[in-house]
């Protein structure tokens, strides 16, 4: 590469807050690391700031100090090294290879250190990796270019992939949020042609094996209770087999025992199944607790189901707003208005239901209690029992959007608006 060619590149890396969500939709979780930065400004210490906060940072440990590479010399003296050290300076570069040699005589010889410099010179960039610096970034940087670089160093780059998590939720118990998961992620199954593992969260309620007409002896629950215990293996004899792509973890339905789990009981098996499938379809009951706000934090895709009334305008409000500050670099929940037009219920339009909530809905499915009560009686998909409904299709949209195969698509024009566009094509 040529040094004009490497100067664009490292110009390119100057942060765009629009761009920053679509970047980091390829990083992988980073494993379980310290990292220490110490920054001479703001600037670069609340993007690192904001790297930690993020939930594929969720197993790292983040501190950020200031003071810059000095701060670290006079820190290390007397505590231990982390795996990633981040330093920033404005620093010359005979200043800075001085202070990287005392930093060298109190730091670990396995720990990584990160320059970010003020100064686009790739002569002092070959010159630092030369001397085993890890990578050397440009000022200003954004979050993705910080995870980029973490995600370089610490995750094996020939790993398998990971499933893509999408966790489906109700704003209100009875909105048919399970029912979607479930039949959403049949259509995914089918459609693609790709595995996908559905996890009935609800233990004690869950409709998953009902829907599926499944009754398998062993579920989510022996995951859950062995979690120390669980890999791909283990995970392979708990999953009952739906169809020929689609695999469920049911929940026991039973009563039998209380179900509290501290927020991480969850995490192993995700973790697993995200190893095991490209699509993990999580049904996330309608409570509130430490494992159900870890679960929809973590997950890639968070859904929304809403039936269109005033207490689920009002659940679902408070749910995007406090996701949006739990992922902060993610894009904003999905919407899912379910039950519209259900005989002798005052609703909210759709339109007026979205307006105050900032998101466009993915889906409007309407009220059939025909369709949805025959497929769920005999324990059939809504395609199984209906391919030609105009809710299949609705359901095979939500397929296409939740896993990035497509887009929300633009609603009708109605009115009088809809025929002037029509007479303006003729």
């Amino acid at each position: 590469m040529s040094d004009a060619a490497f100067s664009e590149e490292l110009n390119a890396n100057a942060p765009d807050e629009a761009g920053d969500i679509a970047s980091l939709d390829d990083v992988r979780p980073v494993p379980r690391i310290s990292i220490q930065a110490f920054c001479e400004s703001e600037g670069v210490a609340a993007p690192v700031g904001r790297m930690g906060e993020d939930r594929r940072m969720a197993k790292a440990q983040t501190r950020v100090y200031m003071g810059g590479i000095r701060a670290a010399v006079e820190f290390y003296q007397t505590a231990p090294t982390p795996n990633l050290i981040i330093i920033e300076t404005t620093s010359s570069p005979d200043a800075l290879f001085r202070d990287l040699n005392d930093l060298a005589e109190v730091c670990d010889p396995s720990t990584k250190v990160v320059i970010v410099g003020h100064q686009n010179d790739v002569t002092l960039y070959r010159e630092l990796i030369r001397n085993g610096i890890s990578e050397y970034i440009v000022a200003p940087v954004a979050i993705a270019d910080l995870m980029n670089v973490v995600s370089t160093l610490f995750v094996d780059p020939d790993a398998d992939p990971l499933g893509k998590t999408v966790a489906f939720v109700g704003a209100k118990g009875g909105v048919g949020s399970s029912t979607i998961a479930h039949n959403v992620s049949w259509a995914i199954s089918t459609l693609f042609q790709s595995q996908v593992v559905i996890a009935d969260m609800d233990l004690p309620f869950g409709t998953a094996n009902i829907n599926f007409d499944q009754d398998p002896a062993q579920g989510i629950a022996e995951a859950v209770f062995s979690s120390d215990r669980i890999d791909e293996v283990y995970l392979d004899r708990l999953l009952a087999s739906c169809a020929e792509n689609l695999s469920l973890l049911a929940a026991p339905s039973m009563l039998d025992k209380v179900y509290d789990f501290d927020p991480d009981a969850f995490s192993q098996l995700v973790d697993v199944a995200q190893r095991t499938a490209p699509c993990v379809v999580l049904d996330v009951p309608h409570v509130w607790n430490g494992w159900t706000k870890r679960t929809l934090e973590r997950a890639d895709e968070v859904v929304i189901v809403a039936a269109p009334e005033l207490a689920n305008l009002r659940n679902t409000k408070n749910l995007i707003d406090t996701l949006k500050k739990l992922r902060p670099n993610d894009p904003a929940p999905r919407l899912i208005i379910n039950q519209v037009g259900t005989p002798k219920r005052p609703e909210i339009a759709p339109d007026d239901f979205a307006e105050p909530l900032g998101i466009e809905p993915i889906a409007i499915i309407p009220f059939d209690a025909h369709l949805f009560g025959t497929a769920s009686n005999n324990g059939r998909m809504l395609a199984e029992t209906d391919a030609a409904s105009p809710i299949v299709a609705n359901l095979s949209d939500i397929a296409h959007v939740v896993t990035g195969r497509g887009v929300v698509r633009e609603k009708p024009k109605s009115g009088l608006q809809g025929i002037l566009s029509k007479l303006k094509k003729k």
